[in-house]
């Protein structure tokens, strides 16, 4: 029998480290084949390989995968700077596109970052780069900081 206690995490840090060392992945990021790989405080690291299923009809990935990229680097960024369990919702979001992301390219990583950190808004910026640092989109967000509600509490 177990003794410990459930691991219960104090700080939006501590929730990502949870995520990454148990393989959680949200739905969308499980979809997309998206992986959390790295964390630490007003930092964040995703990768991902572009395939053929994220393609749009120009034989490249479609904007949105990149964008969805960038939006979970940007919202994390700002997750892992929090000092308790508040949730970053994406308020605005602006992408730049440099390069066509293609099977190619291989994997890529998204890296969030924080600008600054205010008690009820928080700016951060990402970018996707490939393994040689080759720039392909970068964004900048703004993201509320809201208590947590439950799903009851709508």
């Amino acid at each position: 029998m177990n003794s410990e206690a459930p691991v219960k995490p104090a700080t939006g840090l501590d929730e990502i480290r949870l995520m990454i060392e148990r393989g959680i992945k949200p739905p969308m990021m499980d979809l997309l084949d998206i992986d959390l790989t790295a964390a630490e405080e007003g930092r964040v690291v995703f990768t991902a390989t572009p395939s053929r299923r994220v393609y749009n009809p120009l034989g490249i990935a479609h904007g949105g995968f990149a964008a969805t990229l960038l939006d979970s680097a940007c919202g994390l960024a700002a997750k892992s700077a929090t000092k308790d369990l508040t949730d970053c919702v994406t308020l605005e979001l602006k992408i730049s596109y440099h390069a066509a992301l293609d099977e190619n390219v291989g994997e890529v990583r998204a890296i969030g970052t924080v600008v600054s950190m205010g008690r009820r808004v928080a700016h951060t910026t990402a970018k996707i780069v490939d393994s040689d640092d080759r720039l392909y989109a970068t964004a900048t967000s703004t993201l509320l900081l809201a208590a947590r509600r439950t799903r009851d509490e709508g």
